[in-house]
């Protein structure tokens, strides 16, 4: 069954911030569980993220993004991972207890980057969420964003997507299975030659490892970030 998610069409007369908003035909999604999260391919997972649907709900605000960019981290085995060689801190705990939860962490002391934990435990396997499609709640996503008008900043790269979806590092741990974060799937699959993967960004501290095809994006999608996005 399909719902219509609208905005306001007084806001559109008028022209006003919102009059460029698109419409959506939003399908009603199935929540994912356990049994997709809790896999030994932390790469699998990331390129399988594409085309699901992360939703938050705070304050009965409801906001909603078609996954287009992941990066997948694959543990102690992985220099560019948080986790690389063992490294087991306050802050990465949560990597070790299994997958289906959130991790958010503070880059440069400006930018949270929210990722999704994966495998078993004791198994560090995160999935970086790095670009959105948004669908629902945009209005809200603007006033988090400070944004006057929609454009593809709003959810391109993994800052821009945390604060428009309101996610925070106060967030970390909070299982993906239940109503405030989680993510659903629609039924959409994007076409094989759609899906392009290479490098992940920023890792080239990571030696050898910064050159795996661990990053994964819907090619020509508007927000995905960095520069081969086409």
């Amino acid at each position: 069954m399909v719902f219509v998610y609208l905005f306001s069409l007084n806001e559109l007369e008028k022209g006003g911030p919102y009059s460029n908003l698109k419409f959506y035909l939003v399908p009603r999604i199935k929540k994912l569980d356990n049994s997709f999260y809790n896999r030994p391919s932390v790469v699998t997972i990331a390129r399988e993220l594409l085309g699901k649907i992360l939703v938050t709900e705070f304050d009965r605000k409801r906001t909603s993004g078609r996954i287009v960019e992941t990066e997948a981290y694959n543990g102690e085995i992985d220099r560019a991972s948080h986790a690389w060689s063992g490294r087991r801190t306050r802050r990465t705990e949560v990597m070790y207890g299994g997958g289906g939860f959130a991790y958010v962490y503070l880059i440069y002391g400006i930018h949270q980057m929210f990722n999704v934990v994966t495998n078993a435990k004791e198994v560090p396997h995160a999935v970086l969420v790095r670009a959105l499609d948004p669908l629902e709640g945009i209005p809200e996503m603007l006033r988090r964003t400070g944004k006057p008008t929609l454009d593809n900043t709003l959810t391109k790269g993994p800052g821009n997507l945390t604060k428009a979806m309101g996610l925070r590092t106060s967030h970390t741990g909070i299982s993906l299975l239940g109503k405030e974060i989680y993510i659903g799937d629609d039924g959409y699959r994007p076409r094989r030659s759609e899906v392009v993967a290479g490098p992940r960004i920023g890792v080239d501290y990571a030696g050898e490892d910064a050159a795996l095809p661990y990053r994964f994006f819907i090619k020509g999608n508007p927000y995905v970030s960095g520069k081969a996005s086409r």
